[in-house]
């Protein structure tokens, strides 16, 4: 049964929370946490000689997410994912997560709980555990914020690179950002988790405008689901400096190449593009290559590393571009260099 959250109270959905965190979590993070929810404050052991990381990430109805387009269960999944993947650009690995929302009082329990299995899923995806948070009522739209524990042998920073060094990355681009366009075609929910097929796929289909209609659920769904559920890349090993992809390939590398004083030559051809995206962004009539490139929220790993090393330990990227002395530089097709500036997503912006 579900009641709103001014009917249910605090306590009732806290006693749902920390029932529902203590099941699933008994098999991780055994030996980290000593106490957490129900305590004033989470206590918790990290392994000696390792470096701790933390963390933290908002989502914001309106300006994040909007609800008209994801489920609650995508909502916390994608949370968490987006907080781990921060972790893993550092080079460690998730132990804790601290998650806080608001939400108006009118909000329904089953909504909720949804977005905490949705949580609970991802945490174990990634072998971290739930430690505590907060809950707070709010006068409109949903806020979700967490922050993550983690730890790292060795820790790497975006301020690493150096000159000669190979510019990797560990996935394909741009998937996200289609993903988004295909989903303000359909402007409902798609719950990818619960499958994506038959009668679902049918409805969702009537959505699209006609020249959309032609794509299949094997090329739509990825890329769908690489924006609802973006699953974290886990680090390379190697790598001198990284960050992920979260704005952006043009804006992050700028930012791996100002913190490292360095400059940058990327090669458009090595950019990779999946071919469900080449498809979706055809029938879209939106250019593939400007969605690699500026697009935003794949997080994928952007990584520097000595090319001299074992190509072995470099298997998890792809080569696109080299480390230089200084300036942004792209190669097109044509083998033609010209400079491009830090283009993709900021907040505050406009």
């Amino acid at each position: 049964m579900s009641f709103c959250l001014r009917e249910a109270g605090e306590l009732a959905l806290l006693d749902w929370i920390r029932e529902r965190a203590g099941k699933k979590d008994k098999k991780g993070g055994k030996g980290i946490l000593v106490a957490g929810i129900g305590d004033d404050a989470a206590a918790f052991r990290l392994a000696p000689g390792k470096t701790a990381l933390a963390t933290t990430d908002m989502m914001v109805e309106g300006v994040h997410f909007d609800t008209g387009y994801f489920t609650p269960y995508q909502l916390g999944f994608k949370l968490v994912s987006v907080n781990v993947s921060d972790i893993y650009a550092m080079g460690g690995s998730p132990r804790l997560a601290f998650f806080t929302l608001a939400a108006p009082p009118e909000t329904r329990t089953a909504f909720i709980k949804e977005i905490f299995e949705g949580v609970l899923a991802a945490l174990g995806l990634y072998g971290g555990r739930l430690a505590g948070g907060d809950l707070s009522a709010s006068p409109s739209g949903l806020v979700l914020d967490m922050t993550v524990i983690g730890d790292a042998d060795r820790i790497v920073r975006r301020s690493g690179a150096r000159v000669g060094d190979g510019v990797f990355v560990t996935g394909p681009l741009g998937d996200s950002a289609c993903g988004l366009v295909l989903l303000r075609e359909m402007a409902a929910p798609v719950r990818i988790e619960k499958g994506f097929q038959g009668s679902h796929w049918d409805k969702l289909k009537k959505r699209l405008r006609r020249p959309l209609r032609s794509l299949s659920p094997e090329t739509v769904k990825p890329l769908i689901e690489r924006h609802l559920m973006p699953v974290a890349k886990r680090p390379p090993v190697g790598a001198s400096a990284m960050l992920d992809i979260s704005d952006g390939l043009l804006l992050d590398v700028s930012r791996l190449c100002k913190e490292s004083a360095v400059g940058v030559r990327i090669y458009e051809d090595k950019i990779p593009i999946s071919d469900r995206m080449r498809q979706a962004a055809a029938a879209l009539g939106l250019d593939p290559l400007a969605l690699a490139k500026t697009g935003g929220e794949d997080y994928e790993l952007l990584y520097a590393a000595p090319l001299s090393r074992d190509r072995r330990r470099n298997a998890r990227g792809i080569l696109i571009g080299e480390i230089v002395p200084s300036g942004l530089y792209m190669v097109d097709a044509l083998g033609r260099t010209k400079r491009f500036r830090a283009a993709g997503y900021e907040h505050f912006s406009g």
